[in-house]
């Protein structure tokens, strides 16, 4: 009788490394041989780049990397375990839950469940209970792998419809013509390539699921359901309207507890919570959902930005427009709006015979305005700048007060150049980019280039020559930057600035964007040193993004208390009786001739009262007077913070607070038109 022998296969690890192991043996069989001591720390592995389970037997020659719950990966396996722990403990307590999706988030993870009955925040305790309880059980998570359409006759079987919808999507696309759109909410349960789907039973728990997952729910033991909300079936209004449960989980307890910390940090800071208290600005149902009002305190605010946005400008050698609101439908056709962006447009207007559009973006106005005169090579660069607003239409679940609105103000510019004054160009914006970032108070970024997609229009020269400027932009910046490969809009290159918050939270503001498509469209040209015509760079600028959303972020990031030349109120009179009035009316006075925004409290509060009040409106200054404050003609200082500065005379405080009148950076200087060739 012959021998069967095991066929042996080579794995070669992370450090170069190689072991034979026989075929099929799992990734857990490889690290208990390889790296015993790592088994407690380890979560799952790459095998030849792709993420899997443990549990995952290796049949063929690989390549491993053992990954931990610490690693960006890791964290990833982790959460979308917990996302399956909790629907195991839903399914528990709510029998008949219907199942969506469960992915891994930032930070977390979420659920989309259809349960018998709503569900509200009181739940969430219970649930987490229950997660507990099953987590001790040590339950495995077992990996089947089916046919399509036995996975069909499975979740059909389970009663869960939602997953055969997925599966059915995946099975018709099969056979759908190449190129047809894919659907992203599937790649959380599917790879959507697949001839094969797998199920994950976890305890009592059977679902539909990709993978990979920790090797049993001991593995999840810190986490934390945070809230509730409502999302509709594939983001689809008509839709049913599910139930999303958020929750968060941390390979340690005090990783954990940081997060709960900003959490909570994040809630004080919440924007819209301060609007109200600070009166800064609301949205009213009967305007329109996501259209701003702004208050008085706020639209200061919005005037100061503005003032140094424009000073800045004018002094960097940009122009400063105005545009319409509206514009023809002949020019959004031309721009490609019309064919490419309409579900984000408000509806048509006819007058008159001729079709009006709300303006989606400010691109073709400045396009026209360029194309308005001839320009000689000797005029570029044009450098055109505007705060225009413009109106998209946005869903009513994503709107989120100043962060995602339907009507916001650009602080848009487009620059006109030659080829030769691109990398010049380039760097000055990214240059004139950080001396706004800085002077609101942001110091730390993330920069990300992203370069030519898969389908993209322009010479690949002509990419390669953008790109190159923005990589020498970045390098002059000192900026530290990440390559998006294949991550530009499919007309040209950009360069993405994320702003850190107080917080540590990335927020998009700054984008420095070249565009080969809108100067072909409207064929845009100026006249070149050989007198014929060639066509302009042209470069999309923001730096804030839009005021609106700028404005959210900044109240966030200072939680209210904005640096002192940006509060609405800057020193507030606070007198210990009525009859020092007339006094703390004399020091306002004399505070409002050297611009500073100063007023008195003369509500019938007491002292203390009115102390704590300025502090909830974010004053920087508080100057209590009485009679000794007469009498020596001094004020007593509480900073903003509960700091007391104790009496100080009034030349004194003047001189310290106009250190604090101006924003506490240094002003760029205009780019040089002759800039850096990089055709040279």
């Amino acid at each position: 009788m012959s021998e069967i022998r095991t066929q042996s296969i080579v794995i070669t690890l992370d450090d170069g490394r190689q072991h034979e192991f026989p075929a099929g043996t799992t990734v857990l069989g490889v690290l208990e041989v390889v790296d015993p001591a790592a088994k407690k720390e380890t979560i799952g592995a790459m095998v030849n780049g792709r993420l899997v389970d443990l549990s995952r037997p290796i049949e063929q020659e690989a390549r491993v990397k053992f990954i931990t719950a610490s690693s960006p990966e890791g964290l990833s396996m982790l959460r979308h375990s917990a996302a399956h722990l909790m629907a195991a403990a839903v399914q528990q307590l709510f029998p008949g839950s219907q199942f969506a999706i469960g992915p891994a988030i930032q930070d977390g993870f979420y659920y989309d469940i259809e349960p018998p009955r709503p569900l509200t925040q009181d739940d969430l305790p219970v649930i987490e209970a229950k997660m507990r309880e099953l987590s001790e059980q040590r339950l495995p998570f077992v990996r089947l792998e089916v046919p399509l359409e036995e996975a069909v006759e499975k979740a059909t079987a389970l009663n869960q419809p939602y997953k055969v919808e997925l599966l059915e999507t995946i099975r018709d696309r099969a056979l759908a013509p190449a190129g047809a759109a894919g659907h992203d909410e599937l790649e959380h349960e599917i790879d959507p390539a697949a001839e094969r789907a797998s199920f994950y039973t976890t305890g009592d728990f059977i679902d539909l699921c990709r993978g990979p997952h920790v090797l049993d729910t001991s593995v999840i033991r810190f986490f934390r359901l945070t809230h509730l909300a409502g999302a509709y079936w594939r983001g689809d209004e008509r839709r049913p309207m599910l139930t999303r449960i958020y929750g968060i989980a941390f390979p340690t307890q005090d990783a954990l507890e940081a997060h709960l910390f900003l959490l909570e940090e994040a809630k004080r800071r919440d924007h819209r919570r301060l609007g109200r208290e600070m009166d800064l600005f609301s949205v009213d149902d009967e305007v329109g959902g996501g259209l701003v009002l702004w208050h008085p305190k706020g639209a200061l605010v919005r005037k100061l930005i503005e003032d140094l946005w424009r000073e800045q400008h004018l002094n960097n050698g940009y122009d400063l427009i105005y545009t319409p609101h509206i514009g023809r439908a002949k020019l959004w056709e031309t721009s490609g709006h019309l064919d490419f962006y309409q579900e984000y447009m408000y509806p048509r207007m006819e007058m008159e015979g001729n079709d009006y559009y709300v303006k989606p973006m400010n691109c073709p106005f400045h396009i026209k305005l360029f194309q308005s005169k001839v320009h000689s090579y000797r005029d570029l660069p044009v450098r055109f700048a505007e705060l225009g607003t413009v109106y998209r239409f946005e869903r009513a679940g994503v709107l989120h007060g100043l962060l995602r609105v339907r009507g916001f103000t650009q602080d848009d510019a487009h620059i006109f150049c030659t080829p030769a004054q691109t990398v010049s160009e380039v760097a000055h914006a990214v240059s004139f980019s950080l001396f706004f970032l800085r002077a609101f108070g942001f110091d730390q970024y993330d920069a990300y280039i992203a370069t030519r997609p898969e389908k993209a229009i322009g010479d690949q020269t002509l990419w390669n020559d953008a790109t190159e400027a923005l990589r020498q932009a970045a390098d002059q910046a000192g900026l530290s930057y990440q390559i998006d490969e294949g991550g530009g809009a499919f007309y040209g290159p950009k360069i993405d600035l994320k702003v850190k918050d107080a917080l540590g939270r990335s927020w998009q503001c700054t984008t420095v964007q070249f565009d080969f498509n809108l100067p072909e469209r409207f064929d845009i040209t100026y006249v070149g040193e050989d007198n014929r015509p060639h066509r302009p760079f042209m470069v999309h600028r923001a730096i804030l993004g839009s005021l609106e959303r700028f404005f959210g972020v900044l109240i966030e990031h200072h939680a209210g208390a904005f640096p002192t030349w940006l509060a609405p109120v800057q020193a507030r009179l606070v007198p210990v009786a009525d009859r020092f009035q007339p006094y703390a009316q004399q020091v306002s006075d004399r505070l409002r001739t050297i611009g500073v925004r100063a007023d008195v409290d003369v509500r019938n509060e007491k002292v203390g009262y009115k102390i704590r009040d300025a502090e909830v409106q974010k004053i920087p200054y508080a100057l209590v007077v009485g009679e000794k404050e007469i009498a020596s003609g001094t004020v007593s200082v509480r900073k903003r913070g509960g700091r007391d500065l104790g009496v100080m005379p009034m030349d004194g405080f003047v001189a310290a607070i106009q250190e604090e009148l101006k924003p506490a950076v240094k002003a760029t200087g205009p780019a040089q038109h002759e800039g850096g060739s990089i055709h040279q």
